[in-house]
C-alpha cells in the first residue's frame, strides 16, 4: 500500500502532496488515453512480439509485469488496478523497460476484452483470481495466475474445469517448477538416491510484523474500494485489511499457506509425485500477535497418504526455521535426506554428500509461459497442478477453523 505524509506543514510534507498530485494526474491522463485516443500495436503481425495486459499491480504483480517488460519478445501494454497511485508508478516503471508504457484500463473486464491483448496476468487478492480467471478465459485470451489459484476448492474446481474446456494456454504461478536446481532436485529424489521417502516437510518461519488494530476510515484518494472488495463482503475500509496485509483475512486471503504452503507443498507433491491426501489435521492458533488479523500466526498441519506423511509448518513471529532455514521443503529418506529451498539444495546422512547451488526462477517462468503463448505448446505448469497444490492449502485452513479431522475423497472433492 502506497504511503502517504500527515506532515501538513513542513517542505517533506508539501513534496508529499505535489507528489500525489502528480501520481493522479498521471493516471488519470493515461486513463484518458486508454479510454479512445490511443491503440498500442493494433495492426500487428500474430508473429510479432506478444502484447500482456496485467491485472493487479502490487509488488507481486509488478514484478511479473517488470519480467514481461523485460523479455525480448513481449511488452506489457495495459495494466488495471483499483489504486491510482500504484498504477502511474507501475506505468512509469514499465515504460523505462520497453519502448512504450502501458495504457492504465479501469474496468479490468474491458483489460481481458481488447482486442490487442494476447495474455492476461492475474496477480490480485485472491478472492478475484475466481471471477478474473473465468472471464480471461470466456474472453479467449491466455492466462498466468498466481496462487492460489482461487479462495476455495469449488472456486477452482469451476476454473479448472473452464480451463480444461478451453484452447487458451493456462500456466499458474508455481516459479520452483521453472528452477533448473529445483528440476534436478526432483530427478534424485525420483531415482532413488535418498531411498524411500517416508517423510516430507515444508515450512516458513519469517518474523512478521503486527498489523495492529485499526478502526474504520475513508478509503485512500485514489482508491476504488468497492471495486476492491468486488465479490468479498461489504464492509467499511480498514487501513489494516488492505495492501500488503489482505493475506491474514479469510475474506479475502489464505494466510500463511496461501503465500507460501500452496508453493513449498507443491514441491512436494511434485516429487513425490502426489495426488491429493485423504486425511488433513491442523492444530494452531494465533499465540504471538495481538492485532486485527484473523488467520493463523502458528500453525501445523498433517497430510495423510497412503507411504508417507506429509506436514506444513509457520510461524509468523520467528526467523529460525527447519534445518537451519527460515523457508524449505525437506524430504527424509531411508538412506538420506535433501533439503531444498531457492538458494539451493543439499543432501545429508548419505555416503555422499551432494549438493546444487541456486538457479533462477522468477525470470524464467515468465519466460516459459510467453513461450508456451506463442508456440502454443503445454505450459510448465498448468491449472491441474496448480489447482491440487492450492487444494493443499484450503484443506489445511479448512482443517484449523474447524478444529477437526477432515476425511477428503481426492476423486469427488467431497468430505465424509
Amino acid at each position: 500500500m502506497s504511503k502517504t505524509s500527515n506532515n501538513k506543514s513542513s517542505t517533506a510534507g508539501s513534496a508529499s502532496c505535489n507528489r500525489r498530485e502528480f501520481l493522479e494526474n498521471s493516471a488519470r491522463n493515461a486513463a484518458g488515453l486508454a479510454a479512445g485516443t490511443l491503440s498500442l500495436g493494433a495492426t500487428r503481425s500474430p508473429n510479432e512480439r506478444l502484447q500482456i495486459g496485467v491485472i493487479g499491480l502490487g509488488s507481486q504483480g509488478l514484478e511479473l509485469a517488470k519480467s514481461v517488460a523485460r523479455n525480448h519478445n513481449a511488452d506489457v501494454i495495459a495494466i488495471c488496478d483499483v489504486d491510482v497511485r500504484i498504477l502511474a508508478t507501475a506505468q512509469h516503471e514499465l515504460g523505462a523497460l520497453q519502448k512504450h508504457s502501458p495504457v492504465i484500463i479501469p474496468d479490468y473486464e474491458a483489460l481481458v476484452n481488447r482486442s490487442d491483448v494476447d495474455a492476461v496476468i492475474v496477480s490480485t487478492p485472491d478472492h478475484w483470481h475466481s471471477r478474473m480467471a473465468s472471464d480471461t478465459l470466456q474472453a479467449k485470451k491466455d492466462l498466468f495466475l498466481e496462487t492460489p489459484i482461487a479462495h476455495s476448492i469449488a472456486e477452482g474446481q469451476k476454473i479448472a474445469e473452464l480451463a480444461s474446456q478451453s484452447r487458451s494456454i493456462v500456466q499458474v504461478g508455481l516459479p520452483q517448477r521453472s528452477g533448473t536446481h529445483f528440476q534436478s532436485a526432483v530427478k534424485l529424489i525420483r531415482s532413488g538416491y535418498i531411498g524411500e521417502v517416508h517423510l516430507a516437510k515444508a515450512w516458513a518461519s519469517h518474523r512478521r510484523k503486527s498489523i495492529g488494530r485499526c478502526a474504520t476510515s475513508k478509503p485512500p484518494v485514489g482508491v476504488d474500494y468497492t471495486r476492491w472488495l468486488g465479490p468479498a463482503p461489504t464492509r467499511n475500509f480498514q487501513a489494516n485489511r488492505f495492501h500488503q496485509t489482505w493475506s491474514w483475512f479469510w475474506d479475502y486471503g489464505s494466510g500463511e499457506l496461501g503465500l507460501w504452503g500452496v508453493q513449498q507443498l507443491d514441491v512436494i507433491r511434485w516429487a513425490l509425485n502426489l495426488g491429493l491426501p485423504s486425511k488433513v489435521f491442523a492444530k494452531g492458533g494465533k499465540h504471538s500477535f495481538k492485532d486485527d488479523r484473523e488467520t493463523p500466526d502458528t500453525l501445523t498441519v498433517h497430510y495423510d497418504y497412503p507411504e508417507v506423511e506429509v506436514v506444513w509448518e509457520h510461524r509468523q513471529w520467528s526467523n529460525r526455521g527447519i534445518e537451519g532455514r527460515s523457508s524449505g521443503v525437506a524430504f527424509y529418506g531411508d538412506s538420506g535426506t535433501l533439503i531444498i529451498d531457492r538458494s539451493g539444495w543439499k543432501v545429508y546422512d548419505h555416503t555422499e554428500e551432494r549438493f546444487c547451488d541456486a538457479s533462477e526462477i522468477k525470470q524464467t517462468q515468465v519466460s516459459n509461459f510467453l513461450n508456451a503463448v506463442r508456440d502454443r505448446t503445454e505450459p510448465v505448469v498448468g491449472m491441474a497442478e496448480g489447482q491440487a497444490s492450492s487444494i493443499m492449502c484450503h484443506l489445511g485452513n479448512m482443517a484449523f477453523q474447524q478444529g477437526r479431522e477432515l476425511v477428503f475423497n481426492a476423486q469427488t472433492h467431497t468430505f465424509s
